[in-house]
């Protein structure tokens, strides 16, 4: 049995990650990102099209989704995936935020009474920043993975996105044993494909590079095959949680997906204690009673 107190900080670290990102979430442009009116110091309003309107403290619609699984798992003693997407697809029909490509397609195939997972074929990693809930109705270490990957294949029916969950989940439930993460890292990475392994190389190469530059040069959209490496330099050159979501969300692109999962690892890590008290401002709480 995990840690509940331990998964509830995985869950509110991220949530903070998100929301910190909001402000330059989905800005690509070089020239924009690096004379945006913002404060890299605070929460701020979302500067992007895509979630106009929203205001410091709000999320994407990626911290959104957590939230909702957060909210399932709280009422539930298990991972049911037929419920829960159901659950799943209630919330997405009354929403106000962005909805993806994952989520529109995904919806579509539960609209026509697919088989369930009759989720999209979409490679976008910000799924991957969402699985911490899993923690709280997961027994024992084989069944996290198992309910990791129900949850993914439910909007992400993607071999490479299930099989970058399994690499992130292993390497988290190390973490949360005391193995050191760089370790894990290099030894987990073995256990999975020549494109998994490429990833994981590509972004330990890159650890002595600046941030932006690497993310840039790795790509800073959504799909995995640009944001994995990302995140991989990200959690090899940083020890300090706010250096890292500033250089990370300066970056910009999709630095919420990067962001969420770096989240979990600082957290499991060291706890909320790294997390800036200014950055909690949030408009959800979670209990971690």
């Amino acid at each position: 049995m995990f840690d509940k107190r331990k998964a509830k900080e995985l869950v509110l670290g991220c949530l903070i990650a998100d929301s910190y990102c909001l402000g330059s979430h989905w800005i690509y442009d070089e020239k924009e990102l690096k004379n945006l009116p913002t404060n890299w110091e605070e929460l701020s309003n979302a500067h992007s099209i895509w979630h106009k309107g929203k205001k410091a403290g709000e999320f994407t619609h990626y911290g959104d989704q957590l939230y909702f699984l957060y909210q399932y798992v709280s009422e539930n003693d298990e991972f049911d995936v037929e419920k829960y997407i159901h659950f799943w697809k209630e919330k997405m029909e009354n929403y106000d935020g962005y909805i993806d490509g994952a989520t529109r397609t995904t919806i579509e195939n539960l609209n026509q009474n697919q088989a369930i997972p009759c989720g999209s074929t979409s490679t976008d990693i910000s799924v991957i920043g969402r699985i911490a809930p899993l923690l709280l109705v997961s027994k024992t270490k084989v069944q996290f993975l198992q309910n990791v990957e129900k949850y993914v294949r439910a909007t992400h029916n993607s071999n490479i996105v299930v099989e970058g969950a399994k690499f992130f989940a292993k390497v988290l439930v190390d973490v949360l044993d005391d193995i050191e993460m760089m370790e894990s890292i290099k030894e987990r990475k073995d256990e999975f494909s020549s494109a998994i392994q490429k990833y994981v190389n590509d972004g330990l190469s890159s650890i002595d590079d600046e941030t932006f530059d690497a993310i840039r040069a790795f790509g800073p959209a959504c799909g995995i095959d640009e944001a994995f490496s990302g995140v991989i330099h990200l959690l090899g050159k940083y020890t300090n949680f706010k250096e890292a979501l500033i250089k990370n969300a300066q970056a910009g692109g999709d630095n919420s997906a990067r962001a969420m999962i770096v989240a979990m690892f600082f957290i499991a890590r060291y706890g909320l204690k790294v997390i800036p008290k200014n950055l909690t401002k949030i408009k959800v709480q979670i209990d971690i009673s």
